[in-house]
């Protein structure tokens, strides 16, 4: 019996740092800023980074280090991004024994153009993590206290299946939905929310997926009776609700290195933090604390808390109640 186990991507990541990556606001790109170039130009790059990163990973290796027995649930290519995505779990401590090894695929890949303010514009290939289907999932060796879902490249049925199974074996799930999940509407998620024990997104993600516009009306469609849901908005900080009680907290406003894992950072935390102490107000601290970890340095990994917060890591977290 496992104390959690995470599903979803599993991929080599490979940073690239640069002061010559600009920032330039337009309105006709997402988020009204775009990461340019000059066409035709040669960029020097400062640094290069290459590690490994997708969110069942990233999740994996929190909840390792904080002391709880991990499995991790990814597909990966039989090549050597696969075979260094199994070797960074092993040495973690992540069981890798569920991980589903395709024969002639490729292993997802990400190149992260990361600008000196360290936001960054992510160069994706899902390869074989872009087709996660039910048969990747060894539903009867998954016997664990919690679930927690990212990314399944919209695949929705799955979700069901697992959303199915964690009920029928008495665990709670957590659930960090990707793009294409989100894409699909509410209407074909919303049954699935009351066995989600904590939903967690951004708030692009919420607005997107609850047609609303402010954080108070996203949590009156996306909550049930009984769970809880987090929606967290960047360096500005992150919310959290359960039945109507709304804790809120702003962030350090510390410079980030690289943005990159800090979403994985700040739900793995929160749910690790939940799980010990079923106390919104503890878990919302670790997620803090290890997501702004997680940003002081380049890769998803690289910043993961070695082991449980302290005492004054978790005090130091501005928490109030809205």
């Amino acid at each position: 019996m496992y104390d959690i186990i995470t599903i979803g991507s599993g991929l080599r990541d490979v940073f690239l740092l640069s002061d010559q990556f600009r920032l330039i606001a337009n309105a006709d790109f997402e988020g009204g800023t775009a990461e340019c170039v000059a066409l035709g130009s040669k960029i020097e790059i400062k640094d290069i980074v290459l590690t490994t990163g997708g969110g069942a990973t990233n999740a994996a290796v929190t909840f390792a280090r904080m002391g709880l027995k991990t499995a991790a649930i990814c597909r990966v290519g039989e090549d050597a991004a696969g075979r260094d995505v199994i070797d960074d779990l092993k040495k973690e401590g992540v069981s890798t024994s569920l991980v589903r090894h395709v024969a002639k695929g490729a292993t997802g890949y990400s190149t992260l153009l990361t600008a000196s303010n360290g936001e960054r514009t992510a160069l994706a290939y899902r390869g074989v993590s872009g087709t996660f289907g039910p048969s990747d999932v060894p539903f009867a060796q998954c016997k664990a206290k919690w679930f927690y879902v990212t990314s399944l490249a919209g695949n929705v049925t799955l979700l069901k299946k697992i959303a199915a199974h964690a009920k029928s074996t008495g665990a709670s799930l957590a659930w960090n939905p990707g793009r294409r999940e989100i894409e699909k509407g509410l209407g074909s998620i919303k049954s699935i929310l009351p066995n989600v024990r904590v939903l967690f997104m951004n708030k692009e993600e919420a607005a997107a997926l609850s047609g609303k516009a402010t954080v108070e009306d996203m949590f009156s469609v996306l909550s049930t009776p009984g769970n809880v849901v987090v929606i967290t908005d960047g360096p500005r900080g992150a919310f959290v609700q359960r039945d109507g009680f709304t804790i809120m907290s702003p962030g350090s406003g510390k410079q980030a290195v690289s943005q990159t894992g800090a979403g994985d950072a700040f739900g793995s935390g929160f749910v690790a933090g939940f799980m010990k102490s079923d106390d919104l107000r503890v878990a919302l601290a670790v997620g803090m604390v290890s997501a702004q970890s997680v940003i002081a340095k380049v890769g998803a990994k690289a910043g993961i808390l070695k082991k449980w917060p302290t005492n004054a890591q978790i005090k130091s977290v501005n928490i109030a109640k809205i």
